[in-house]
């Protein structure tokens, strides 16, 4: 696993998910989404107890496939599948397919263009963040749609939270949290000015009522540390 130095010089560009970020995104989102594998080992034990046999689980935006393979190691009977609209994710989630000799069917495309239909599950992990708040409404519709009845769709993101104090009070320990990992301020302060206005956070009661709307009948939490949480939304 490549070590994430992407930030150590300044960088001309916001963030995307170009070849330099494929290339280290493995070491990158376990620096910096606080307990990542605990989250993601919660997330796939959930669906491996719920999930009947044969179900087919799709996850948009699946990177590298890291949550997907960790299902396929715990319910290899599964169909699974994963999308993603960065090639050179999509290459590196093929080669850690074919290492473990995973069928996992994984193609590249636009999420937003997707129409799912027929999933027992589908999963989301920090990418909504990503995408534009006037297409979110859309895009959590679709995919309640594209769930079967008593499906489930578990998406995990950044949150921002209401009260002043708390907000900055969590943003500092989560710096913090980065330094503990690795990363120099500088680093920090380098990505922080890549990611503005390219990582929109919504409030946990924002990210409620947008799944609510879609159609979701109720939606639970099921992880959170600070800024991040993980959810489960019903169908």
């Amino acid at each position: 696993m490549l070590k994430d130095e992407l930030f150590l010089s300044a960088r001309d560009k916001q963030f995307e998910f170009d070849a330099s970020v494929a290339s280290v995104f493995d070491d990158m989102i376990n620096r910096s989404v606080p307990y990542y594998d605990v989250s993601s080992a919660l997330i796939t034990n959930l669906l491996a107890k719920r999930l009947p046999c044969g179900a087919r689980v799709m996850d948009l935006g699946c990177s590298t496939a890291t949550t997907l393979l960790l299902l396929w190691q715990k319910r290899p009977d599964l169909l699974l599948f994963g999308i993603d609209e960065a090639s050179a994710m999509i290459e590196r989630a093929q080669a850690k397919c074919k290492a473990f000799g995973a069928e996992i069917k994984l193609s590249m495309g636009d999420i937003l263009a997707f129409k799912p239909s027929g999933y027992e599950a589908i999963i989301l992990n920090y990418t909504m963040q990503f995408i534009r708040p006037i297409r979110r409404s859309e895009l959590a519709a679709r995919i309640c749609s594209g769930l079967s009845d008593g499906g489930v769709f578990i998406f995990s993101e950044k949150i921002i939270y209401e009260d002043k104090r708390l907000a900055k009070e969590m943003i500092d320990i989560y710096e913090e949290y980065k330094l503990a990992q690795g990363y120099s301020r500088y680093e920090i302060a380098q990505k922080r000015e890549a990611l503005e206005n390219v990582l929109i956070p919504y409030t946990e009661a924002e990210n409620r009522a947008l799944m609510l709307e879609a159609g979701f009948s109720h939606v639970e939490s099921v992880f959170k540390w600070g800024n991040f949480m993980s959810f489960i939304c019903f169908k």
